[in-house]
């Protein structure tokens, strides 16, 4: 059996669309988002739309569900004070998502579930119970054990860090899908898991960054040029103090 894992699309079409190509090559038998659907790109509605025109079961994420809770977001302020200015720009590009989607979609992304089991896997967005914290791929095997192993699955799959990685423990796997719309890796393609009969392999897609950025600076959405830079780079970056137009052109100089 093959199942695909897609997730951390980010309202990013183009990569989506390119990832959608690769799958009709790959043929898996399904496939699963792994949550923040619409968040971080222009056409939110648009790769909403695609993803339930393809029907394709799938779990809540942090950016998802801060268009209608900040609890999370709240608490994660308060325990992080160092992070409060890049997630002020979530709740300014939650608002500004909320609006692109609307309210028959929003009402969609909050019937999603935390997690998902297919078989011996369980696909989660972050970490159980918990859609704002997971541990990065350079964590150790303990800590990985310690979030994941109560599962109680062959293979546990997450996205959210946006670093794809495979790393076999003892009786399970852990495996990152990477993110689809804004990788943090340095590589800028697409990235979407893909398991046969068990045996996971992380797939990178290109796709045209260019015409992506292109779209999504002729927009309104907030702190555009930022988004475009992550984009492009494949890898986070520090994001402004306030949005600036020529902040994308400096930082490329």
């Amino acid at each position: 059996m093959r199942i695909a894992i897609v997730s951390d699309i980010h309202g990013n079409l183009l990569a989506l669309e390119a990832v959608i190509a690769d799958l009709r090559l790959q043929s898996p038998d399904i496939v699963l988002q792994g949550g923040d659907l619409p968040y971080g790109g222009c056409q939110a509605a648009e790769v909403m739309d695609r993803v339930a025109e393809l029907g394709w079961p799938g779990v809540v994420g942090n950016t998802d569900e801060v268009l209608w809770n900040t609890n999370g977001l709240a608490r994660l302020m308060a325990e992080a004070p160092k992070l409060r200015p890049l997630l002020q720009i979530i709740v300014r590009c939650a608002l500004a998502t909320k609006n692109l989607i609307g309210d028959s979609r929003l009402k969609k992304l909050q019937t999603l579930p935390m997690q998902i089991r297919q078989q011996e896997l369980v696909l989660l967005h972050a970490s159980p119970g918990d859609l704002w914290k997971s541990p990065m791929d350079s964590s150790d095997e303990e800590a990985l054990e310690r979030v994941y192993r109560p599962l109680n699955a062959q293979t546990v799959v997450y996205g959210h860090i946006h670093r794809p990685f495979i790393k076999k423990l003892s009786g399970f796997t852990v495996c990152n899908s990477g993110s689809v719309g804004m990788p943090y890796d340095g590589d800028p393609r697409a990235s979407y898991l893909l398991l046969t009969d068990g045996q996971p392999e992380i797939r990178r897609v290109e796709y045209d960054i260019e015409a992506e950025n292109s779209r999504l600076l002729a927009s309104d959405y907030p702190y555009k040029e930022w988004f475009a830079e992550v984009r492009t780079r494949g890898a986070y970056v520090a994001p402004p103090e306030k949005e600036d137009s020529d902040y994308l052109r400096r930082s490329e100089e």
